[in-house]
């Protein structure tokens, strides 16, 4: 029986870090993405651009708050 479980411990492990590498790939692009103010320009920005960023702020608000047990996710 212990075999068996350190087999699933490092399954488990080996998907944790998969999906850990997920994120922090995903974080670097959304980064780099910032970092360039989401491809838009000041001259052209608009209320689209406004409500875009604001629905991609409503996702990242979802993450953290989970995370963090914040918001509705707090205790």
């Amino acid at each position: 029986m212990t075999t068996r479980r350190a087999t699933d411990n490092a399954k488990a492990l080996n998907a944790f870090i998969a999906a850990k590498v997920e994120i922090d790939a995903m974080l670097d692009r959304l980064k780099a993405l910032s970092d360039d103010h989401f491809n838009t320009y000041p001259d052209t920005i608009n209320w689209g651009d406004v409500g875009t960023l604001n629905h991609y702020v409503s996702l990242l608000r979802q993450i953290t708050d989970a995370a963090f047990k914040e918001g509705e996710h707090a205790a």
